[in-house]
């Protein structure tokens, strides 16, 4: 997503399969898991993120159980295990439609007086 939102930025026409690939020669990631995800992106060069890629998709549905045990394990016996539960957040943030963040726009509203969107209003309705 960070490279694609760059690419966008600065007009920049990138091959991210390709970019995929370069790290098999002389990186310690030299896996089939890097053929995946150049054939997701020669399947949809258009491709906004691999969760949206039927293999990625999928794999990641199938393990997702076992995931959050070994995340509600470790969080249990006092383990740290940021990156797994920090992407499990982003995972569920990114199939989520909507979150129940509505704490947090308050909190920003009354702290910073930013405005908010109210979700059963116009796009362009802003309260304050």
């Amino acid at each position: 997503m960070l490279m694609t939102q760059a690419a966008k930025e600065f007009g920049w026409t990138l091959n991210y399969g390709g970019i995929a690939l370069m790290w098999r020669g002389g990186c310690i990631i030299r896996s089939v898991f890097l053929g995946n995800i150049k054939e997701a992106y020669d399947n949809n060069s258009e491709l906004e993120n691999l969760l949206l890629d039927d293999f990625f998709k999928n794999a990641i549905q199938k393990c997702q159980d076992g995931w959050r045990k070994v995340i509600a394990t470790a969080v249990t016996l006092g383990i740290p295990v940021p990156a797994f539960s920090s992407a499990l957040a982003f995972y569920d943030g990114f199939r989520s439609e909507r979150l129940p963040a509505n704490l947090i726009q308050a909190q920003r509203d009354y702290f910073g007086a930013h405005t908010y969107e109210l979700l059963d209003k116009p796009k362009n309705f802003r309260p304050h």
